[in-house]
């Protein structure tokens, strides 16, 4: 039986519509949240919610935005609060990719700027908006609960996806920082994945090995990653069993950036 512990709280999760953000909501929804669901793909994004109504009778706000704009972020965040009376968990996990290959210096200006506006300032600019009004809430011994979507790629840095490494140690930076800023009210951490079939990877399963197989990737447990890999994690940080964890990133990823092999581009480097 699924513990309902997140009955009467809200949860926000950008990138809401597909991949780890329809895991976490599903997830949540099961544990009793009424949802706010973020993306900028309002057709996905209105499926992802009807199904989500129907499977778990909760209440699910579908909020079409482009997190990296401010005004729309701001707007959001109104919305949000206006439709549910709390936001206890916000998810900040919308994030595109790289075009693979081009090291940072053949890395075309525009890529540049859309990974980090998006990645990186998109999570900063919701985290703004909505830890201002969460920290005002009333639950006890926590107001809320920030859980960030970094990656692997941002704690070994791959020169393959440049910019996608930096912005993701940027969030892991960002993780730390906001945690210090926002205690001892509400939570900050980080899930990091490895490799998982995700919009990141066009939901190829093909692409993605490809890529491992490009950079040598070793992975000690011996599998791919799936969605459900990274949401039990998720659960965990938004669940009364975490309530003493702030600041940390926890890598879901079967060993590869603390005990694998890094990715290396030269057969002759493993």
């Amino acid at each position: 039986m699924v513990e309902k512990f997140l009955e009467g709280k809200g949860a926000l999760i950008t990138g809401g519509a597909s991949g780890f953000g329809r895991g976490f909501a599903f997830a949540y929804a099961s544990r009793g949240a009424d949802l706010v669901l973020v993306d900028i793909n309002e057709q996905l994004l209105e499926e992802t919610s009807k199904k989500i109504t129907q499977e778990t009778g909760k209440k699910v706000i579908p909020i079409v935005c482009d997190v990296s704009k401010s005004d729309q972020v701001e707007a959001m965040a109104k919305q949000a609060f206006n439709e549910l009376d709390n936001i206890y968990i916000l998810n900040n996990n919308a994030g595109v990719g790289d075009p693979y290959g081009p090291d940072l210096l053949r890395l075309k200006e525009k890529y540049w700027d859309r990974l980090f506006d998006i990645n990186l300032k998109g999570q900063w600019l919701v985290s703004k908006s909505i830890c201002k009004r969460m920290k005002k809430q009333a639950f006890k011994p926590i107001a809320g609960k920030v859980i960030h979507t970094a990656s692997i790629a941002g704690m070994i840095v791959d020169n393959k996806i440049p910019a996608y490494s930096m912005c993701k140690a940027g969030v892991i930076a960002m993780t730390k920082l906001l945690a210090q800023s926002l205690a001892p009210n509400i939570t900050v951490n980080a899930i990091s994945p490895g490799y998982h079939v995700t919009g990141v990877y066009n939901n190829s399963e093909e692409a993605m090995v490809m890529t491992m197989n490009d950079g040598n990737v070793k992975t000690p447990l011996n599998r791919l990653g799936t969605v459900e890999d990274v949401v039990k994690v998720s659960v965990f940080l938004a669940s009364p069993d975490s309530d003493f964890i702030t600041g940390h990133n926890f890598p879901v990823d079967g060993g590869i950036a603390e005990v694998g092999v890094p990715a290396y581009y030269f057969k002759s480097d493993v």
